[in-house]
């Protein structure tokens, strides 16, 4: 069985993360995040709570690091071809992620706690999945020395419609991706020329 080292430097099983990491997916879909406990994600993983509390302390945390695993493949886009190939297959990778995907309603839910526990906001502004994969597309297409505002600008520029529509509940199929890609880089142009 493969070991791992978590952030208490203890070692783990990585067949017992895996089974909680997919429980907490599961219960999620499931029940919901008010619901979920530490005790029914370990019971759901068929692991001990004291096997759970020994790499989490709460269950954000575990919400976290499965949703944020996951953005990090779900958000990966090879070259497509023109820029405004690529950040169209961005922002449809990013529609799928935030509408369809469980690890998307996990960052949903997650950014929901946020705003009323400081604990689970901590954890958010410690990594950011989202913007980390824009910053990608961004930097590929652009390049950061010649984009005409600072990057975490130009990544929320990009990445915010998408994210404010569908968090604000709106339906997701009514987002056109190429025409977002394209009034994405008429901004940055029209900055650049002023």
């Amino acid at each position: 069985m493969d070991k791992e080292h978590s952030h208490s430097g203890r070692p783990r099983s990585e067949q017992a993360r895996s089974a909680i990491l997919n429980a907490v997916d599961d219960l999620l879909v499931e029940i919901g995040y008010a619901a979920m406990t530490m005790k029914g994600i370990s019971e759901r993983a068929g692991v001990s709570r004291q096997t759970v509390y020994r790499w989490w302390s709460h269950k954000a945390e575990i919400l976290f690091e499965a949703s944020a695993a996951d953005a990090e493949e779900e958000l990966v886009i090879s070259p497509v071809g023109t820029p405004l190939d690529d950040l169209t297959a961005y922002l449809e990778a990013l529609v799928r992620f935030l509408a369809q995907s469980p690890a998307g309603a996990a960052y949903r839910a997650l950014l929901g706690e946020a705003q009323h526990d400081s604990a689970v906001a901590e954890l958010l502004s410690a990594k950011d999945p989202l913007g980390d994969s824009a910053r990608v597309v961004i930097e590929r297409t652009f390049g950061q020395d010649k984009l005409p505002i600072p990057l975490d600008q130009a990544t929320a520029l990009l990445i915010g419609p998408c994210f404010f529509w569908i968090l604000s509940g709106r339906n997701p199929a009514q987002l056109v991706p190429r025409e977002l890609a394209g009034d994405f880089m008429q901004d940055l142009q029209a900055r650049q020329s002023r």
